[in-house]
């Protein structure tokens, strides 16, 4: 396994979390898996301490230093809904290349981990396609799924702080955990794919202060809205290995993308973990968000860079 980031090796990853409605839902994806994905499920099938890149992504990020600079705030995008699945296993019957995302939660100013706050990501599918949005696709409209998207998506550009209204009650790629005592949380899923005017990204909130309770994750407040994103050879070895090599949207790289703030962890670049000759074995992404567990950030500001946001009332805040 080889270290395939292009941050240094002693760099620290950032950023993830969030809220609302429950739905449980088991997840049993379709994706085969062996070598990491086998980690991958692990992780879905609550594994025990020793599995393997799982806890050695966890290491990582426990020796990589005490204190971070403050997680960049940067905006919820279009396609965020409120569903508050509660899983670690988000792939459902998506394919793509397993990717097991290991993240953690810091109080920017105290170092500590933040123990049970709610972290919830979600990203479009390998033909860049968001569950709930499966009509407007990359733009063409009812496509099925691993059809390429050609277009632009419609309702709001994809960079824009506004919100599209749903298309449908699809709930795949999207899911919300609580952190434990060290700030951890890990999601099993796959490694995004990409679509007009964006690069290769995941969504993520980070909500304190609430409780889950048997209606969703109650009280509290969103502290912090923001995205991971993902190194240019990486986003590169999966664009000729089906699905990804069926999407024949221009792909925006990460130095061109429009939200990506260029300040590598502090801004959402994740450390990737995978096997440079077969990435299609699977890819484990870390990252450390330093975050104000007090402040309120519904990512209805700057795109990626600016001054935190005020509070939102829009629609999917």
């Amino acid at each position: 396994m080889t270290n395939s980031s292009d941050e240094p090796e002693n760099d620290v990853v950032s950023r993830v979390l969030s809220r609302r409605r429950m739905l449980t839902l088991g997840g049993a994806g379709a994706v085969a898996l062996t070598g990491l994905g086998a980690a991958a499920h692990a992780v879905a099938q609550d594994a025990a301490p020793g599995s393997g890149p799982l806890d050695t992504a966890k290491d990582g990020l426990l020796a990589s230093g005490a204190c971070m600079r403050l997680a960049t705030e940067q905006i919820e995008g279009p396609y965020y809904i409120d569903y508050e699945l509660f899983r670690k296993n988000v792939v459902e019957d998506r394919t793509g290349v397993p990717l097991l995302l290991v993240l953690r939660a810091v109080d920017a100013t105290t170092c500590q981990p933040i123990r049970n706050s709610a972290v919830e990501i979600w990203h479009c599918d390998a033909s860049g396609v968001y569950s709930g949005y499966t009509d407007t696709g990359n733009g063409g409209g009812g496509l099925p799924p691993g059809t390429p998207p050609t277009d632009a998506p419609t309702g709001p550009p994809p960079g824009g702080g506004g919100h599209a209204t749903p298309t449908d009650d699809l709930t795949w790629l999207r899911g919300i955990q609580m952190t434990d005592r060290q700030g951890f949380v890990a999601f099993r899923t796959v490694f995004p794919g990409w679509y007009t005017g964006r690069a290769v990204h995941v969504h993520t909130k980070v909500h304190t202060g609430g409780t889950r309770t048997s209606a969703g994750y109650t009280g509290g407040r969103t502290c912090h809205t923001g995205q991971f994103y993902f190194a240019e050879n990486a986003v590169v070895a999966t664009a000729d290995i089906a699905p990804y090599s069926a999407n024949g949207v221009e792909r925006v790289t990460l130095d061109e993308d429009m939200i990506y703030p260029g300040t590598g962890t502090q801004g959402g670049l994740l450390r990737l973990t995978y096997d440079r000759r077969h990435i299609e074995r699977g890819v484990v992404g870390s990252l450390t968000m330093a975050v104000d567990p007090a402040a309120e950030n519904e990512g209805g500001g700057a795109p990626g860079g600016g001054p935190a946001p005020a509070p939102s009332t829009s629609p999917g805040a």
